[in-house]
């Protein structure tokens, strides 16, 4: 069998961290709290969100300000996501693995009825296998839903299977379904903070593709 490919979303296939950064100080703007930088951002975000707004603030938020915060950043997120274009090099990477009958699919937390439509968008839907976006709380991890999504493929040994995410809950995800992953520095962590998980690092997609053979073979 050959390396079966789950791909992260927001982050890693779709380069939106610019409007995930101005969607949060939106949300943060709903209660007064002061703007963050990419590079804050990248040095404290977490899952769940909720503790990431805990390392923010030096608080939790109340279920109020949460409902607040969160209803915001989605609201404006949609609307900047529209502009934001795939990673560098992500088309024709989905594109030559599926013309060289290799296998991929698509695991990510952003809602699944949105999710579908999007990705239908950049006209990438048939390079995978499967789509599936997030079903449970927005607050949930990855982990489950990662078992879900290595079942549903059917006969897939998780052993041959490698994540590619730019996020912690990526790797996470990964090593409680079994499989491996690959991080990728282009979203939401600086790397350091991946480097810290153990999983190999990649600047690059087309590296991760390349560490991902590597490391399932």
């Amino acid at each position: 069998m050959s390396t079966h490919l789950v791909w992260d979303w927001n982050g890693t296939l779709l380069h939106d961290i610019d409007a995930v950064i101005e969607a949060t100080n939106a949300s943060f703007a709903e209660i007064g709290l002061s703007p963050i930088t990419l590079d804050r951002y990248r040095e404290l975000y977490c899952v769940p969100v909720p503790r990431f707004y805990e390392r923010l603030i030096g608080r939790l938020p109340s279920d109020a300000e949460w409902e607040v915060m969160d209803s915001a950043f989605h609201r404006h997120y949609w609307r900047l996501a529209e502009s934001c274009s795939l990673a560098e090099g992500a088309a024709e990477l989905l594109a030559a693995r599926q013309a060289a009958g290799l296998t991929q699919s698509l695991c990510s937390r952003a809602p699944h009825a949105e999710l579908v439509p999007f990705v239908a968008s950049y006209g990438i839907t048939e390079r995978f296998l499967r789509v599936d976006g997030r079903t449970d709380s927005s607050t949930a991890g990855k982990s489950e839903q990662m078992v879900r999504h290595l079942r549903s493929l059917g006969d897939v040994d998780p052993r041959r299977v490698v994540v590619i995410g730019d996020a912690l809950d990526d790797a996470a995800a990964a090593a409680h379904a079994g499989a491996h992953a690959v991080l990728y520095t282009g979203g939401s962590h600086s790397r350091a903070a991946l480097e810290a998980s153990g999983v190999p690092v990649a600047d690059t997609l087309a590296e991760a593709v390349e560490l991902a053979e590597r490391i399932a073979s």
